[in-house]
């Protein structure tokens, strides 16, 4: 049985498209979720979602309970996970508006926990790749099919944050090949992975990150500017993508099993 989890990032809640809509409390070993949890149906499909920074955008990236998030999705039975998360661009070709569907990320957070094993077992978890090609493949499908501008790969570097990079920062950045920058997929993928959950990232390009010497340099009120036509398009993706997904078995669910020692 399928079951999706949306996990919303920036400017993108609780999705107001669910069926049937209703909010749960989860508690888990790690504490509270970032927010009560949202459960409803899209076209027959269950979905559980929760907001990445809480109601109202109140928690900042270094102190969201990622473990919690991720605990409580696959608590209630969530196979695959579609996180919506909001990227400044490190590429010319990869415009305000555009879309992106990473397949690698760089981590350079520095204060998060990133495993559920502690104690007497140690997960050494494979991430060479790290997002589920399959969900990666349904969704530059379904974008190609809504004519979304997207880019089917990319690496998404990780930074701790609540503060931007520096010019030199986002200038290295570019040198190590990353193309987009973000304060959230580490380490909700590595821990998606961990849990047996299926897990694609939905990137939403919202500026040219500070590298970009012939734009504005990056603002909280930048971003917002070319945040509401993303989320219109991510909530289309959304519609269409959730009751595409068709498959149960995935070797994202199964790396776990062979990883602990």
């Amino acid at each position: 049985m399928i079951k999706v989890g949306i996990l919303g990032g920036t400017g993108f809640g609780a999705p107001d498209f669910l069926e049937d809509a209703g909010r749960i409390k989860v508690h888990t070993p790690y504490g509270a979720p970032s927010a009560l949890v949202t459960t409803g149906r899209l076209e027959g499909v269950d979905v559980v979602t929760i907001p990445r920074h809480g109601e109202g955008h109140s928690i900042y990236p270094s102190l969201v309970n990622f473990r919690a998030n991720i605990w409580a999705m696959k608590e209630l039975g969530v196979t695959h996970i579609l996180a919506v998360t909001a990227v400044g661009s490190l590429r010319e070709e990869i415009e305000p508006g555009h879309l992106v569907f990473p397949d690698q990320f760089i981590d350079r957070t520095t204060r998060r926990p990133s495993t559920f094993f502690e104690g007497q077992q140690v997960c050494h978890i494979p991430m060479a790749e790290p997002f589920c090609m399959r969900l990666r493949k349904l969704l530059g499908t379904v974008a190609n099919g809504l004519s979304l501008e997207y880019h089917g790969r990319g690496t998404v570097i990780t930074i701790e944050g609540p503060r931007f990079s520096t010019r030199a920062e986002s200038r290295m950045f570019r040198q190590w090949g990353a193309d987009i920058i973000n304060m959230s997929t580490v380490p909700e993928v590595v821990l998606a992975r961990e849990a047996g959950i299926c897990y694609a990232a939905i990137a939403m390009s919202t500026d040219y990150d500070c590298w970009h010497e012939s734009e504005e340099p990056v603002t909280w009120e930048l971003i917002q500017k070319t945040m509401e036509s993303n989320v219109a398009h991510v909530r289309q993706l959304l519609v269409a993508a959730v009751p595409a997904i068709d498959f149960a078995d995935c070797s994202c669910r199964e790396a776990v099993t062979t990883s602990t020692l």
